[in-house]
């Protein structure tokens, strides 16, 4: 997410698929022998292609130069049917891919997925750079989702964001109806400038742009390591593909075995934990450093005066293009917190939005403020506050993160009843994310979505989901009615931890669990694991 993507609200209800499963989709495959490598009868153009593998270009190819490590990333690209349901149209997609290569022979391939939904990939394999013992044998795969990134693109138009200032604890009927004014507005830019491609951007259509891929990679089964969003595609794909579904990584995980819809509303819930339990107690703890309150919720009423400040009297930083807002400080502070590295660059912010907002503040110390303002901007953005987030190209994943839960699925109510759940939200003191809960797109798509399937894990080799217990974006609450619902898949645990996203970002002792199963083959049981420390400020 850039900027609250994925915390803010959410999408709703998009395009039909155009006909019904053919043959060469019908049950997928049978379980029993070898099976031939394009057992799903794609198309000889599609499945004869070649990767034309070579050092990825920066700008054009990559968003930014690879990290030390993963300097030698290759990309590629191939074509894809716009809709594998008239997969013979001779209309065709491009989808670009990346690799790092195995560091010796490559035996197997794991695909890579930084979640979303539609969140492009294609620099996302360099998080596994370091990871020595997946490497050893397998090559790192990445790739952008139909719709975004370098694959073909679909639009909203600039649109996203209209009316975002517009703060949605004001609960006057009239401040409500801006906001739902300015979400059907963007929502119906989404569908009309996206054209017909718009209603094929969904799970069901990528899943089947992946299994080209394997096709192409050459492989009878893929591995997975798949964040957030990406446990989505990752079940699904093993749910469609079981013959083809090796060992299997949910990293931070949706409730991908319900809707959509449901899968999000854990959110609130998520979010509000995060803040209360685990950031305002950690500021406090410094309070000598940061002079916030000496408690939790002390800090977090010295947060509520910073913010009721800025519904009086917004903040122009000079060199921003806008005043920053209340609903962008709680923005800020929701798409920050999905990392604990963030922890003391969100703190330093919080403390310099304070002192501008102060009357009695100089000049020299407001000038200091306003610089910290953009120091602690930055370090959150590149500091791994937002681990699972990727660069972007226009408003590419915008689009797709609208899209693709709008495509598929019920997304239930109406505009009443979407206020009536907020309210209800900040009324169980959820305010963070339940203040603006009813800014649902997907209340305003056009085109009756597409059924999910059922999604039970019945014929699906063991899955491993990998969950942190104060997980803001993903709920822990939601990935657990997933492992009950999905069967045969292994849960691990991760107690005093709320990061958004564990396997490979620090923790030995998940990478050892993570990698005896996506390198050895060893299926876990179910177990819990330690988390890692919250960081100390410099200076405490």
């Amino acid at each position: 997410m850039t900027r609250l993507r994925y915390a803010v609200v959410i999408p709703a209800i998009a395009g039909t698929l155009l006909a019904g499963f053919t043959p060469a989709f019908a049950g997928q495959e049978g379980a029993a022998g070898k099976l031939p490598l394009n057992s799903t009868n794609i198309p000889p153009q599609y499945a004869n292609q070649k990767l034309d593998w070579h050092k990825c270009a920066v700008p054009s190819e990559l968003p930014t130069a690879p990290p030390a490590g993963a300097e030698d990333m290759e990309c590629a690209t191939y074509k894809t049917p716009r809709n594998w349901y008239q997969a013979n149209a001779q209309i065709d997609l491009t989808i670009a891919v990346s690799r790092l290569k195995a560091k010796q022979d490559a035996t197997a391939s794991v695909v890579t997925n930084p979640g979303g939904p539609g969140a492009p990939g294609r620099n996302f394999p360099a998080r596994l750079r370091n990871q020595a013992k997946l490497r050893e044998h397998q090559e790192i795969i990445g790739f952008d989702p139909r719709g975004t990134g370098k694959s073909t693109n679909i639009t909203c138009g600039g649109a996203i964001g209209t009316g975002s200032d517009l703060d949605p604890r004001d609960r006057s009927r009239e401040n409500l109806n801006l906001i739902l004014q300015a979400t059907k507005y963007a929502a119906l830019s989404c569908q009309q400038k996206s054209g017909e491609l718009g209603p094929l951007i969904n799970t069901d259509q990528t899943v089947k742009d992946i299994d080209l891929l394997r096709v192409l990679l050459g492989r009878d089964k893929i591995n997975w390591v798949g964040y957030s969003a990406g446990t989505w595609m990752g079940a699904h794909y093993a749910q469609a593909f079981p013959a083809r579904t090796g060992r299997f990584v949910l990293d931070s995980s949706t409730e991908f075995t319900t809707t959509w819809q449901k899968s999000f509303d854990w959110q609130p819930l998520g979010f509000e934990r995060r803040w209360r339990q685990d950031f305002l107690p950690w500021m406090a703890k410094y309070d000598k450093l940061y002079h916030f309150g000496t408690t939790g919720e002390a800090a977090r009423q010295t947060y509520e005066q910073v913010r009721y400040a800025l519904t009086q009297n917004p903040v122009t930083v000079p060199g921003d293009d806008k005043p920053l807002s209340a609903n962008g400080l709680d923005s800020f502070i929701a798409s920050s917190i999905y990392s604990k590295r963030s922890f003391p660059g969100v703190a330093d912010y919080l403390v310099s939005v304070r002192t501008l907002t102060q009357g009695t503040a100089s000049a020299q110390a407001k000038a200091s403020a306003a610089q910290k303002v953009k120091a602690a901007d930055k370090s959150t953005e590149t500091s791994g506050a937002q681990p699972l987030m990727v660069p972007t190209d226009g408003d590419s994943y915008d689009a797709s993160f609208w899209t693709i839960p709008c495509n598929e699925g019920p997304w239930t109510g109406s505009t009443h009843s979407a206020i009536r759940q907020s309210q209800k939200l900040i009324d169980q003191q959820l305010p963070l994310l339940g203040a603006g809960w009813f800014i649902q797109p997907c209340l305003f798509w056009k085109k009756p979505p597409s059924p999910l399937p059922v999604l039970d894990g019945k014929g699906v080799p063991p899955v491993l989901i990998v969950q942190s217990e104060h997980d803001p974006a993903t709920p822990i609450e939601g990935a657990q009615r997933a492992h009950k619902a999905f069967a045969g898949s292994r849960m691990l645990t991760i107690t005093g931890e709320g990061d958004h996203g564990i396997y490979a970002g620090g923790n030995a002792g998940v990478d050892k669990v993570v990698e005896a199963y996506l390198v050895d083959g060893v299926v876990p049981n179910d177990q819990s694991l330690p988390g890692m420390p919250l960081p100390v400020p410099a200076g405490a």
